[in-house]
């Protein structure tokens, strides 16, 4: 049975267990809202899950509690950020600044990132872009984990990719994709569950088919769209290693891997101001009128509603009503990890009726 806690008292938790780690308060903050907020949205395998990975990557010295980038190259529009490992979410909001800054002075900024980490939804940042009235555009590359077209090896990460365009009304329009069918957190979160995966997520080693999430792990991820998507997923990879002068291919380090090992990943944030090229009044009427165009459609046989990109995501919080239905395995985890760093761990105490109040020897 899945544990329901209220979004807002479970971000403060995960916060908690980031300060006593070592991650200044505010910066703690930031990070457990993204986690949260990709809970909110539908997106688990971006989310709280991943506190135990982050913390164990800290503590071992692979993640920098650095609240911030050094910017390494700056050319106007065209910046290189060394992210020195800190935590993703931190230097994505700080490179998709940094974009829309520039795309302001000069129509379009781009920030390539090395030495980066896992920063959660690429939709966050594409999205800051899209409510500053820029085109936001974000996506990254991960270790190998699919083949090429008739491959039996893992050559390229199912890298995401997020396009954000600024609109009126409160639905946003954003595509944010794995090049993968489905991504890996997914399916770490199936193993978690104790659940099976769909037979077109990913195969085996050797090729064969499987249904088992622990055969994905150790196997190869399928792409999305066959060649297609293979071509997406190198093409980010080079773009994101090649201008930041940072990792690309096999030199991306496994995620949940030796966690002494670095990821070390890179980013790429683009921000096009809509200014430079039209009135953004028209443009976020168009875009609305567009969407809006979309969901009137006709629909097949046995379909309700049609969607624009991004939408079921925001109907996904809007439904969620401020809770989050965790996983047992990401509820006792999140348990386990407040005991150990000495911190409440409410409101998951009290969900489970233990005592909520905060130790004694608390440290944050």
């Amino acid at each position: 049975m899945t544990v329901s806690v209220p979004a807002e008292a479970l971000g403060a938790l995960v916060a908690r267990i980031f300060a006593a780690a070592g991650v200044p308060e505010a910066s703690a903050r930031t990070v457990a809202q993204g986690l949260v907020d990709a809970d909110l949205e539908g997106q688990p395998s971006h989310g709280v899950m991943l506190v135990d990975m982050y913390l164990a990557r800290i503590k071992r010295g692979s993640v920098s509690t650095n609240v911030s980038g050094a910017i390494v190259s700056d050319r106007e529009a065209a910046v290189v950020l060394d992210a020195g490992h800190a935590l993703g979410q931190l230097t994505g909001d700080q490179s998709i600044a940094l974009a829309v800054e520039r795309a302001r002075r000069f129509g379009a900024g781009v920030v390539a990132v090395r030495h980066g980490f896992h920063f959660g939804t690429a939709r966050r940042y594409a999205l800051q872009a899209a409510q500053a009235d820029c085109v936001g555009i974000v996506t990254c590359n991960t270790r190998p984990l699919m083949p090429a077209p008739g491959g039996a090896e893992r050559v390229v990460g199912n890298n995401p990719l997020a396009i954000a365009v600024p609109t009126d009304g409160a639905i946003p329009i954003v595509l944010d994709m794995a090049t993968s069918e489905a991504a890996m957190g997914r399916i770490r979160m199936a193993e978690k569950a104790g659940t099976a995966i769909p037979g077109t997520w990913a195969v085996k080693a050797d090729g064969s088919p499987t249904t088992s999430p622990a055969d994905a792990i150790a196997g190869m991820l399928l792409p999305s769209g066959g060649a297609k998507g293979f071509g997406l997923a190198f093409l980010i990879d080079l773009v994101c290693g090649l201008l930041s002068g940072g990792a690309s291919g096999d030199k991306v380090s496994p995620l949940y891997g030796d966690f002494t090992v670095p990821y070390d990943c890179s980013h790429l944030f683009v921000a096009i101001d809509v200014a430079h090229f039209v009135d953004p009044i028209l443009f976020r009427a168009a875009a609305a009128a567009a969407a809006e165009r979309l969901r009137g459609g006709r629909t097949a046989p046995g379909v309700s509603q049609l969607f624009a990109p991004g939408e079921p995501e925001w109907r996904n919080r809007e439904q969620a009503q401020g809770k989050i239905r965790l996983e047992p395995a990401v509820a006792d985890m999140l348990l386990k990890l407040a005991g150990e760093m000495h911190v409440s761990a409410a409101p998951l105490a009290a969900e489970q009726g233990q005592s909520s109040e905060e130790p004694k020897h608390a440290q944050a």
